[in-house]
């Protein structure tokens, strides 16, 4: 069951990415879709577990300054450490910041795939739940890793590089929960880490880049359309 979950977390990431990199001509609108997306998953996915993990450990307050700090580090990863965006749309500088995204993403995925391990470890029933949770955004987080790749200057070979490491990060999380456990309040800071930095990415990177130079009436659609597809596919798998 466990070798299955995860050769579905990775078909889906790939169909994804590969959706993505077909329809490049549209990556205003796929932008626009991965920003609702990647801001879906921080409030619908990773801030409500983060949340729930953390009950006996932390409070509420605890997790959301963690949230602020994560976004704080990505922006001051973003600024001063790969660099902000250059008017030359080839800067090297923009390289690494799609790098420094689609690897943000890599690592959530990896989180994903320990996220299921771990709640087998719980019970048949409450890892059916996170799978399920976890399947129907992996097509998303493909859209999203080439979409950072591609929006800041790489080319559809590198997109695809890291495509297929996101796709298997998963898989490689899943098998890794058979050689540990971890602790549900690390997992808690972990999330809400990440809930930091996605929602960074989402508003800070991807939204504004999505209506630059394109009609700002069709990327506000897909923007919410991103959110909308994220919010109830996370309610429908009963997240």
């Amino acid at each position: 069951m466990i070798i299955l979950i995860a050769v579905a977390a990775l078909v889906c990431t790939l169909l994804g990415g590969l959706f993505a990199l077909k329809y490049h001509d549209k990556l205003h609108l796929v932008l626009g879709f991965s920003a609702g997306a990647v801001i879906g998953v921080a409030f619908f996915d990773l801030l409500p577990e983060a949340i729930e993990l953390s009950k006996g450990s932390f409070d509420v307050s605890v997790i959301t300054s963690i949230i602020a700090l994560g976004f704080m580090l990505y922006m001051i990863l973003d600024r001063f450490v790969v660099g902000h965006s250059h008017a030359d749309e080839h800067c090297e500088n923009e390289n690494h910041r799609g790098r420094l995204g689609a690897g943000s993403l890599s690592v959530h995925s990896f989180l994903d795939g320990v996220a299921i391990g771990l709640a087998f470890q719980v019970s048949e029933a409450v890892g059916a739940i996170v799978t399920i949770a976890v399947l129907v955004h992996d097509f998303s987080d493909g859209i999203n890793t080439v979409s950072l790749i591609l929006k800041n200057g790489g080319t559809r070979k590198e997109a695809f590089k890291w495509l297929t490491l996101d796709a298997l990060a998963p898989v490689l999380g899943i098998l890794s929960t058979m050689l540990f456990s971890v602790p549900e309040s690390f997992l808690a800071i972990l999330l809400a880490l990440f809930c930091g930095f996605f929602l960074y990415i989402g508003a800070s990177d991807l939204l504004p880049e999505s209506h630059h130079r394109h009609p700002t009436y069709w990327t506000t659609l897909a923007t919410i359309l991103g959110v909308l597809v994220l919010y109830g596919a996370i309610k429908i798998a009963g997240v």
